[in-house]
């Protein structure tokens, strides 16, 4: 078969379309034949050199794929050779083949094409496991998603306007926020002329944001904590800002809030079983029903992922940017 392997650490042109060995499925793993794959931060991070792959995960870029089940390997049970299905991986989604462990597969849901269903795991299960199983998001609760436009953000705001949450939102250009305020979002702050502590605290009546979901970590961190409500959460997913910042414990304190911080790459099987389970039930009938649906900005043959990096990079995307495979 053939993938997209890093010769060396670098830029977007490190990113080469190369023969491989096919992948074999073991015990509880499934074969998928790859229709495409999305582009997410930390494929450029893991091009970059800073973000190896979890042991035992395949060395090939890629987070999350659509397509078809391939072949099953011993111990699997609900699947069958021709299923549609999306996938959250350890790695390997750049890839015309991909091994899966059978809890991170999910069938391609009702009414999305399979090709589009590549936008869908990686930033579903962000969102949710961030959201609603750690965050609590509750109905009419207020939630600060910076970055409103990306992937993760795009499906925040249909998510959180799902179960009846009023949605802020950060972005740096005014057709950034114009595409958040169609999928919903009420409060629109553009990063680059507004302070967002004083929009949101004065869009709330001063209260603040019950949820905040923060992609730039150390840059915002004290902001976020002063842009929260009574009891607030804040759920840092990313370190686009940095990694190291002081922390106002007092504020913190006073505020009855909670400070946590997950990555998905990384977890065990089981917790990542748990998540798209959890997914399943709660977001696939959302999709199913039409409110919530995912936002692809493009689609870019696999061999041009360089291309799709560099559209990435710049922020010049709105939704997901997917590899779409020969």
């Amino acid at each position: 078969m053939h993938a997209i392997t890093i010769s060396e650490p670098g830029g977007p042109e490190a990113l080469v379309w190369s023969e491989v060995p096919d992948p074999v499925p073991g015990e509880g793993e499934v074969l998928v034949e790859v229709t495409a794959s999305a582009v997410n931060r930390a494929d450029i991070m893991q091009r970059q050199g800073f973000y190896d792959p979890p042991p035992g995960a395949s060395p090939y870029p890629g987070l999350e794929c659509s397509g078809r089940v391939a072949a099953l390997g011993p111990g699997v049970s609900g699947w069958s050779v021709g299923d549609e299905v999306c996938a959250l991986l350890g790695g390997g989604g750049y890839a015309e083949k991909v091994v899966v462990p059978a809890g991170q597969l999910l069938p391609v849901p009702e009414g999305i094409d399979v090709t589009r269903a590549a936008a869908l795991p990686e930033v579903v299960c962000t969102v949710w496991s961030n959201v609603f199983m750690v965050s609590h998001l509750r109905p009419g609760e207020t939630l600060l998603v910076h970055g409103g436009s990306s992937g993760i953000g795009t499906m925040a705001i249909q998510l959180a306007k799902a179960v009846g949450a009023k949605v802020a939102v950060t972005a740096g250009t005014e057709e950034k926020l114009g595409r958040c305020a169609e999928l919903g979002a009420d409060i629109l702050i553009n990063y680059r002329e507004q302070d967002f502590v004083a929009e949101v605290k004065e869009a709330t009546g001063g209260a603040g944001a019950d949820v905040i979901l923060d992609n730039m970590g150390a840059k915002y961190l004290n902001r976020n904590v002063q842009a929260l409500a009574v009891n607030g959460r804040l759920a840092i997913i990313g370190m686009q800002g940095g990694r190291k910042a002081e922390l106002d414990i007092g504020t913190l304190l006073a505020k009855r809030a909670a400070v946590s911080a997950t990555s998905l790459r990384a977890r065990p099987l089981e917790e990542k079983a748990a998540i798209v389970a959890a997914v399943r039930e709660h977001v696939w009938p959302l999709l199913a029903e039409g409110h919530v649906r995912p936002i692809v900005d493009r689609e870019l043959p696999m061999s041009d992922a360089p291309a799709a990096h560099r559209v990435v990079e710049e922020s010049g995307h709105i939704g997901k940017v997917l590899l779409v495979t020969p």
